[in-house]
């Protein structure tokens, strides 16, 4: 038994180092080729240039970065209610023969690909936003960030339906106690003891929403400029490299490794704010 005990607890370490290793390859890939990159066109014009015009080796990711920023806040105005109200009535309101139909939905939602959900806003979404909105051919900010929006509800359902679920059973009981209503004791009690599990998981939804691609680049325009309207289209900096690392060659193949070098920032943020608040809910 020691020996098998062994043999896994060195198999568990072998695992464990392969995806440090990775995550350190790909880090060290990122890096070795972005930053001299922003070091050729400059890191202010890199990052503050409005203009991305290959032909003329003119590399400003701005318009991305604020495409991105628009896009996944957008997704998380839509998302986060629908997605933490819909985890309170599974969790307290939900009855058990509704939730045997309904929990099995959202982990379907969770697994149907990106490009399926593409599909979906571009023959649904983009063309209702063309008949309703003028002055958009439907492709925008809004179309985006209505598709993003319903893509993290499985990511924020199934992170915050656990932590409302584990709120402890007294602390529900004794606002009974004290005259309040059931309402009112998920509302004021159960949901706040859970709000370090529920931060957790908008910062998951931020996180998937910022890393979508395929998805948003099928509705949301890809027109490199700063926007003016959310009716207008954008791209973000995950579309930027998906659209062009096909052909880049030189400079600009080195400037989309650039693009993912922030795009790593911003997620290694996201995931940092994550572990933060972890902590704090442990402490």
């Amino acid at each position: 038994m020691k020996k098998r005990e062994k043999i896994m607890e060195y198999v568990f370490l072998l695992a464990a180092v392969i995806s440090i290793v990775a995550v350190a390859l790909i880090c060290i890939f990122l890096f070795a080729n972005g930053i001299p990159a922003m070091k050729k066109i400059g890191f202010v014009e890199f990052l503050t240039g409005t203009k991305w015009k290959p032909g003329n080796n003119k590399f400003g990711i701005f318009p991305m970065i604020l495409g991105s920023i628009y896009v996944t806040g957008g997704a998380l105005i839509i998302g986060v209610p629908v997605g933490v109200l819909t985890s309170v009535f599974m969790a307290r309101f939900c009855p058990e023969g509704l939730y045997k139909f309904l929990k099995p939905v959202v982990n379907l939602l969770a697994g149907i690909p990106s490009i399926v959900y593409g599909f979906f806003g571009l023959v649904v979404l983009v063309p209702f936003i063309r008949e309703h909105f003028k002055n958009s051919n439907g492709q925008s900010i809004l179309c985006a960030s209505i598709l993003l929006g319903i893509m993290i509800l499985p990511t924020i359902i199934g992170a915050s339906e656990p932590t409302i679920r584990a709120v402890e059973q007294s602390y529900y009981e004794g606002a009974l106690a004290l005259g309040a209503t059931h309402e009112r004791s998920v509302f004021t009690v159960v949901v706040p003891a859970a709000k370090s599990g529920i931060l957790a998981a908008v910062i998951l939804g931020v996180g998937r929403a910022l890393g979508e691609t395929m998805a948003v680049m099928m509705v949301v325009g890809n027109q490199p400029r700063v926007p003016n309207s959310i009716l207008q289209g954008v791209r973000t900096l995950t579309t930027n490299i998906v659209m062009e690392m096909g052909y880049a060659t030189d400079l600009h193949r080195e400037a989309l490794i650039a693009t993912g070098v922030v795009l790593f920032a911003f997620i290694l943020i996201i995931n940092l704010c994550f572990s933060a608040i972890k902590r704090s809910g442990k402490e």
